[in-house]
């Protein structure tokens, strides 16, 4: 089959960012599907109407010149996305894809979804990453009712055309359920654990630490990610300044990029803990991750404190389960649950920025604690979120009755029920 897979935010290994999409789409052509992935080159200097194409391990990727940032306004988020999805709607169409596989976020890729779905008859497949709009409405970056009965209106149209809908958990099934879509034809397919990436060698870690004099074999703390307004990572920088008191020995190491960066770094220069006992660092290629994460004594996941980002399903959560870390997370939900229940990791008070420190500062120096909770996080990414075991849900949902499910893989992700 032709498989059009429709995803702004397309990144390699070798690349920044998350690579849930390069992953899925690379297994589904092992399985002998032709795959072509439309997206676009966000660090281009400058938009553009002329495609480039690339073989990236049996994917055809086209790519088009869209600059975007997360440090970008919304109004210039949203003219990006506007832009991208007219191109595309025309790209995926000439594509003449058996499947349409459209990933949100953003929302406005459905556009194109649905257009060359429609124009083709082919099926139409929504993959949704986060509940839009409810989060920029929670966020209050979506306030104008216009807008938010727009926003509304994408969504439910989405939802109307999709053959399938895969959500990344069961939050987010609940939510497109909410809409009126069958709960039967929804598949809960989180991130997941690359295990061929993780855990690194132990001796690039050993040179990771030993490059960097003010680690040495001091405890780790490490958040990798998005310096973006959902992720509140400012928290992080209040319970080091915190943690300088009660444990100064202990260091932070904040990777990634964002529009909060600027914001984090004033915060920890006015606590006076960067370079200190905080250290920050730029986004890295996805393939550098598993030497940071090996590094790392406590892993962290943060968000702002809303209820409505819990059903999220954060790539950093499953790097840290594939690389046996324990973690530490600031937010409720299912991920809190998974770490409570399998002794994975903490859930810290995500208001009280002492008492967080205090749990924080006696995990890293619990040393039989860390040595269970790693084990429980490694059997966690083998056991229940392989991305080989999560895959076979994935490729039923998007090949529906015409392609084979891939043979030999076990599927642990599952259907919603009603």
């Amino acid at each position: 089959m032709r498989i059009v897979y429709l995803y702004q935010y397309f990144t390699t290994r070798s690349m920044s960012g998350g690579t849930r999409a390069y992953e899925q789409a690379r297994r589904l052509a092992d399985l002998g599907h032709e795959v072509h992935v439309v997206t676009s080159d966000i660090a281009a200097e400058s938009p553009s109407l002329s495609w480039r194409t690339t073989t990236e391990d049996g994917i055809r990727v086209h790519w088009l010149p869209a600059p975007y940032s997360n440090t970008m306004s919304y109004r210039r988020r949203i003219v990006s996305f506007l832009q991208f999805a007219v191109a595309a709607s025309i790209k995926a169409t000439r594509l003449r894809g058996d499947v349409v596989f459209a990933s949100s976020t953003p929302l406005t890729v459905a556009i194109p979804g649905m257009i060359a779905a429609r124009s083709r008859r082919a099926r139409f497949v929504f993959e949704v990453r986060d509940l839009w709009p409810e989060i920029p409405i929670a966020m209050g970056a979506l306030d104008n009712p216009v807008a938010v009965r727009l926003a509304y209106g994408l969504a439910r149209a989405a939802y109307r055309n999709a053959d399938s809908v895969v959500a990344l958990s069961d939050g987010m099934a609940e939510g497109v359920a909410r809409h009126g879509y069958p709960a039967e034809r929804i598949s809960v397919v989180p991130n997941a654990a690359d295990l061929d990436l993780f855990p690194a060698d132990p001796d690039v870690v050993r040179r990771f630490r030993a490059a960097r004099p003010w680690l040495q074999d001091r405890p780790l703390v490490v958040y990798l990610g998005t310096f973006g307004r959902v992720n509140g990572v400012g928290y992080l920088v209040r319970v080091a300044a915190e943690m300088a008191r009660l444990d100064p020995e202990v260091r932070f190491l904040l990777v990634g990029d964002g529009v909060e960066l600027p914001e984090v770094r004033r915060l920890a220069t006015e606590l006076d803990v960067l370079d200190r006992t905080l250290f920050i660092t730029g986004s890295v290629p996805k393939a550098d991750v598993p030497a940071i994460m090996g590094a790392a004594t406590v892993a962290t996941s943060v968000t702002v404190p809303l209820p409505a980002l819990e059903a999220n399903s954060a790539n950093k959560f499953f790097d840290a389960l594939a690389a046996s870390r324990p973690q530490a997370i600031n937010y409720g939900g299912w991920q809190a649950t998974i770490l409570r229940d399998s002794g994975a990791g903490i859930v810290l008070d995500p208001h009280d920025i002492a008492l967080a420190a205090k749990d924080l500062a006696a995990a890293v120096r619990d040393t039989a604690w860390l040595t269970r909770a790693g084990a429980a996080a490694r059997r966690l990414a083998v056991e229940r979120f392989s991305r080989d075991r999560l895959f076979g849900v994935l490729a039923a949902a998007v090949l529906g009755d015409g392609g084979d499910r891939p043979r030999g893989r076990v599927a642990t992700a599952r259907r919603s029920r009603p």
